[in-house]
């Protein structure tokens, strides 16, 4: 099968040009760029025909395998506009991730380089999208999923890869300010052996009865407990989440039902890096509301591509409510959250690798 190079790329222009909402006006995931990037896959061709065409709507079958059997996955990542120059944090990451995805939902790797190389060419072509004002940032949607026209149950045959883009504004409206989340018993996000480790559609459609729930309760976040157990801490919402206790952070152990992700993984790094004792371990329910009510737990906050950093300052498990740092966002996770985003915008140095400029404006 034929290996994808850039110079292949074929590159249809928009025949007219967006008008582009204020940036004090994005929102998240709300505007969408001229552009977008696709290639297809099949099982005789492999990947093939490379293409940034206008943005618009796909024309699938009603028998379309995705429609089904919800053979879809995805990944989230943000350009940055610091002093003109566009800049893309741990992209690799995000592609390594992919290929993780793909490969539980028998869909085809994709070559991480060429991912890559292609992101880089469509955000040359739209670098003017890529907002400059404090807070905001250009959102990036790698996606893959089946198009093949069929009901039978087995693996693709057809696919396609896309990469849409979304200038955005911040993704919550206050500076990190801390939030309220409810703890979840009644139903779970995903369990071991299942697909809770990869970034697929159907993870997120069965959080939202969870996440209905606490919001009409008037919570922002639910926290959700293992599948199994209903006793250990895994994820609050979309995010991993940290726990500051005595001094030492904790967050939950990758075990295959919780998302590795790459805000997380950079944290862990950085806090490590600072002298920072950072334990990877189970976290029980019962221990983490007992050290809030003994104050042996300092912090909580999530931790997550779009938000980057959410203090956490209520809990609410069985009718009762428990607060967090006097409700208060804490040292630990303001210092994180400065750190990460001086690197990814350039602002201070971070590890070799982590910030990737790809061209000026």
């Amino acid at each position: 099968m034929a290996t994808l190079d850039v110079k292949d790329i074929r590159f249809e222009k928009v025949a007219q040009t967006k008008e582009k909402t204020p940036e004090d006006k994005l929102g998240f995931g709300a505007v969408y760029t001229d552009h977008m990037l696709l290639i297809d896959w099949d099982d005789q061709e492999g990947w093939h025909d490379p293409r940034i065409v206008p943005y618009g709507p796909f024309s699938l079958d009603p028998a379309t395998a995705v429609f089904h059997y919800g053979q879809a996955i995805f990944e989230g990542m943000k350009a940055y506009n610091e002093n003109g120059k566009i800049l893309l944090f741990r992209p690799d990451c995000n592609f390594e991730r992919l290929n993780i995805s793909a490969d539980r939902l028998s869909l085809p790797d994709l070559d991480p380089e060429f991912a890559l190389a292609s992101l880089k060419k469509l955000l040359e072509i739209e670098k003017s999208w890529v907002p400059s004002s404090a807070g905001t940032s250009l959102y990036i949607r790698p996606f893959m999923f089946s198009t093949e026209k069929t009901l039978a149950v087995h693996t693709a045959k057809t696919v396609t890869y896309g990469v849409i883009l979304s200038p955005s504004g911040a993704y919550f409206s206050s500076d990190l300010a801390p939030t309220k989340i409810y703890v979840e018993e009644e139903y779970v996000r995903a369990v071991r052996g299942g697909m809770g480790y990869a970034k697929t559609a159907g993870n997120y459609a069965g959080s939202y009865k969870g996440q209905d729930k606490a919001a009409a309760l008037g919570y922002a976040q639910t926290l959700w407990l293992d599948g199994v157990e209903r006793k250990y801490i895994e994820e609050v919402g979309a995010m991993n989440i940290f726990f500051k206790i005595n001094g030492t952070y904790v967050t939950p152990a990758l075990n295959g039902s919780i998302l590795p992700g790459i805000t997380r993984r950079s944290v862990i790094q950085l806090l490590e890096e600072a002298g920072e004792t950072v334990e990877e371990r189970h976290v029980s329910i019962e221990e983490l509301l007992g050290g809030i009510e003994d104050g042996s737990v300092e912090e909580i906050f999530g931790t997550g591509t779009a938000a980057v950093v959410t203090p956490v300052g209520e809990l609410a498990y069985r009718d009762k409510k428990y607060v967090v740092n006097d409700f208060k966002t804490g040292p630990g996770a303001r210092n994180i959250y400065d750190r990460l985003t001086a690197i990814q915008l350039g602002k201070e140095e971070g590890p070799q690798g982590w910030s990737v400029e790809v061209c000026k404006v």
